[in-house]
């Protein structure tokens, strides 16, 4: 077998780009009963949150998630990187911290060599180790199209849960990371990504949102989740259903990957943005002069991406210094909630 194997080429979605799109995922869960009957389930699956949490005691609650994709890089320690940074997010937008993970396995073993798969574990070992938490165990499997990811268990204290369907009218809408993650995998799976273009992907893809056990512990952080595979209207969206409130965007203040800026302007986009956008635009509101490229942007499916947090007006300020203290960049004010219905406005 050849070791100069291209990761992307076995997989027919990379990323976060391979879930399932919003409206057929609604469709798929909608006879799931909620989990009711456990006063300690503090998060379950009636809020599309990030992850479970349940209370242990007064001061401990656990929190559990799992996630895990295809190939979105071709490098297989970077693909295990970005998998694993992509998995623990959810802890954090939780407000919570990993303290151990399981990992999930699934590879062609009579396609790809055992020293490339040693290559992805040893990735995702690597952002663990990164974390302060091991992985404990896991579980593997004989598969298609190589899969890996995390089962994150983490941490966080009943008071300071941050669901994603608490936020409040007036509150301000801050984004951790640039958004154009989608794009500038789209021009990597036709090899015409730039060597700069992939730095910008990994850097913002295997950056931890360790930010997020800061911002559980302030009060006046009222929601939060994280920007992954339904784009960044996807995730605002489902602040705003949840909250009963509608959602004001300042396009121009969200932050953009440079070169995944150039790229869309290109014409580059995923499928996924297009399956997000047939999804939920009914419930938003674009300017006239809104170019196409822009509205897949808006649409564009992110892997490990950042923190979406509504927090009180006068906190703003805090909540940046706190991103800017762990050393993110790109981190922006990007709209606010508002007293209307679920629905989000996009103004330029």
């Amino acid at each position: 077998m050849k070791d100069d194997i291209r990761l992307t080429q076995f997989s027919h979605g990379g990323g976060c780009g391979c879930k399932i799109a919003p409206a057929i995922l609604h469709e798929i869960l909608a006879r799931t009963p909620p989990a009711a009957g456990f006063a300690d389930l503090l998060v379950g699956t009636e809020s599309s949150d990030d992850a479970a949490v349940y209370r242990l005691n007064d001061e401990q609650a656990v929190i559990a998630t799992t996630d895990f994709f295809m190939p979105i890089v071709d490098d297989p320690c970077d693909f295990g990187r970005i998998a694993a940074t992509n998995a623990l997010s959810d802890i954090y937008a939780m407000g919570g911290r990993p303290i151990f993970a399981l990992a999930l396995v699934g590879m062609p073993i009579d396609k790809l060599p055992v020293t490339t798969i040693q290559q992805i574990l040893a990735g995702g070992e690597a952002v663990c180790r990164a974390a302060g938490i091991p992985i404990a165990g896991g579980h593997s499997i004989d598969a298609p199209e190589p899969i890996y990811g995390l089962v994150g268990i983490g941490l966080v204290h009943p008071g300071h849960v941050k669901r994603n369907d608490c936020a409040r009218a007036g509150d301000v809408l801050i984004l951790g990371k640039p958004i154009g993650v989608g794009v500038l995998s789209a021009a990597l799976k036709k090899c015409e990504l730039s060597a700069q273009g992939y730095e910008q992907m990994l850097a913002a893809t295997t950056r931890l949102n360790t930010v997020g056990t800061r911002l559980g512990e302030m009060a006046a952080v009222h929601a939060m989740t994280d920007v992954t595979g339904f784009g960044l209207l996807g995730h605002l969206l489902e602040i705003c259903r949840g909250s009963r409130l509608g959602a004001a965007l300042d396009y121009a203040s969200i932050p953009v990957l440079s070169v995944a800026q150039e790229l869309a302007q290109d014409g580059y986009s995923t499928g996924a943005a297009e399956r997000n956008w047939a999804s939920y635009g009914g419930e938003v509101e674009l300017p006239a002069a809104l170019a196409e490229w822009q509205r897949k942007l808006l649409c564009d499916p992110q892997t490990s991406g950042g923190l979406l947090v509504a927090c009180a007006a006068e906190a703003a300020d805090q909540v940046l210094q706190a991103f800017q203290a762990e050393g993110f960049e790109g981190t922006a004010v990007i709209g606010r909630m508002e007293d209307a219905p679920p629905r989000v406005r996009v103004a330029l």
